[in-house]
């Protein structure tokens, strides 16, 4: 099993950055693609971005230029820094890790959560204003 704990969440004006942290342990020797969702309230879950073993990333397109994901596996960490913050970023992030990283991104990994494929976190909550 993989557990995940995101943290750095919090409350940021429009125009602010943040910087979310995922801590990942258990089981993590063939987790291949880890990434980051977001659910608003009243919304479906909303792919953000994810990078794969090898460093290869991908973003959804609200994301593109302004999110850059990164993991530093020594740490067991895996980072989400977000610039430009708008108030439609408001949502709960959420973290998740897959064994599969053929097509490694935010969307596939919030697929593979809901059908059980993938491990995710219990959320830290961005709010811009």
């Amino acid at each position: 099993h993989v557990q995940l704990v995101e943290s750095g969440g919090g409350s940021v004006q429009a125009g602010g950055s943040l910087r979310l942290s995922c801590a990942y342990s258990g089981y993590t020797s063939f987790i291949d693609c880890m990434g980051w969702f977001r659910q608003a309230p009243g919304e479906e879950p909303e792919g953000v971005a994810g990078i794969d073993s090898d460093g290869t990333s991908r973003y959804s397109d609200p994301m593109k230029g302004r999110f850059i994901i990164s993991r530093d596996n020594a740490k067991n960490t895996l980072y989400l820094q977000m610039n430009s913050l708008k108030p439609e970023d408001t949502a709960m992030y959420s973290c998740a890790a897959s064994h599969d990283g053929r097509h490694c991104s935010g969307d596939y990994l919030v697929r593979a959560q809901e059908r059980g494929a993938a491990y995710r976190g219990q959320g830290t909550q961005v709010t811009v204003s």
